[in-house]
């Protein structure tokens, strides 16, 4: 362990808090389909499902029920991080139409992170920004856990983007195999490609996968290249993503630099021992939460307020919420 982390981390601490305040945000990634049509990423999930789905079109989601997400969303006042899917499971044209409605119900335009592209000029206002999902800046690493999504070509796509006006975000995983060192990567690929947003999350082993063994990464591990990134950044959004059976990462990694926390089974946890656990976190780490993980007045009517026909959508989230499964 670096001897000084703890100075590392009292500073990116104080730049945090002087640069962008005292507020923590909820995230919620609102996923699309559970297809991806690349499916050989070493980690993931999907990667799992490919050949067990037979007709990928019935991995898509409900329109309606994405909207009623996006509308719990703002009565909650969770941020959405992206809307997020697997390659070849919706059209441009229809994601641009998604995007565009869920800005009409929380007034916010969405980030995306919907695999690589060449038709980001089909985008407007909808859009805030495009998420390049990077998950490892190391290129050899790079190439062996994400063999389909060539690092030049997501760079590509982000250097579109700002050419666009749009903004750009990354994601990285953290637990693939890579060292304290390539935290180095990271920084030049911000630097790069003039990233405004960095979204990491630690490894989640899921079964199946060729990581189905590995452990999470240690908690000050994590800290120390939030707090190195935070550092060489002051003026970058930081968002940290933890596990259900991680809630204690939470506060290190706020006083690391993060601006914005994600990653929960939000709904499951809500008004639960853990969605009080990561209330109690933000509060012991000196912050404000922006939004409820526990306040059942702010679920509302369990009818949507934006469209009958989310009614059925909007009642399910809200039992959910309430039925406390933990």
């Amino acid at each position: 362990m670096d001897a000084n982390i703890f100075d590392l981390i009292k500073k990116a601490n104080e730049t945090t808090l002087n640069k962008h305040g005292d507020l923590i945000t909820l995230e919620r990634a609102v996923f699309l389909s559970w297809w991806c049509d690349k499916g050989d990423c070493a980690f993931c999930y999907m990667s799992t499902q490919k050949e067990k789905i037979k007709d990928p079109s019935k991995a898509r989601r409900n329109v309606s029920n994405i909207y009623a997400e996006a509308e719990m969303c703002k009565r909650l006042d969770w941020n959405i991080e992206f809307l997020s899917g697997g390659y070849e499971s919706f059209t441009t044209q229809e994601i641009k139409q998604i995007a565009t409605n869920i800005k009409d119900i929380t007034g916010d335009g969405v980030w995306l992170n919907t695999g690589i592209t060449d038709e980001l000029e089909e985008y407007g206002s909808e859009i805030k920004g495009i998420t390049g999902a990077v998950e490892v800046a190391n290129p050899k690493i790079h190439k062996q856990v994400c063999p389909s999504k060539k690092l030049e070509d997501i760079s590509n796509m982000l250097d579109v983007a700002n050419d666009l006006g749009f903004k750009k975000a990354i994601t990285i995983i953290l637990g693939l195999g890579e060292t304290l060192e390539d935290v180095d990567y990271i920084i030049d690929y911000i630097r790069d490609h003039k990233i405004d947003r960095v979204i990491f999350y630690s490894l989640n082993p899921h079964k199946e996968t060729l990581y189905a063994d590995s452990s999470q990464p240690a908690s000050l591990y994590y800290a120390q290249v939030v707090a190195k990134v935070r550092l060489a950044f002051p003026d970058i959004e930081i968002i940290c993503g933890t596990w259900i059976d991680n809630l204690a990462n939470i506060g290190i990694l706020i006083l690391s630099g993060a601006n914005g926390i994600t990653k929960f089974p939000l709904f499951k946890m809500f008004g639960t021992k853990y969605g009080k656990r990561v209330e109690e976190e933000v509060k012991w780490s000196g912050r404000r939460l922006k939004g409820t993980f526990t306040d059942k007045t702010q679920l509302g009517p369990k009818q949507s307020e934006v469209s009958p026909e989310l009614d059925k959508f909007i009642k399910r989230y809200i039992n959910e919420s309430l039925k406390n499964k933990y």
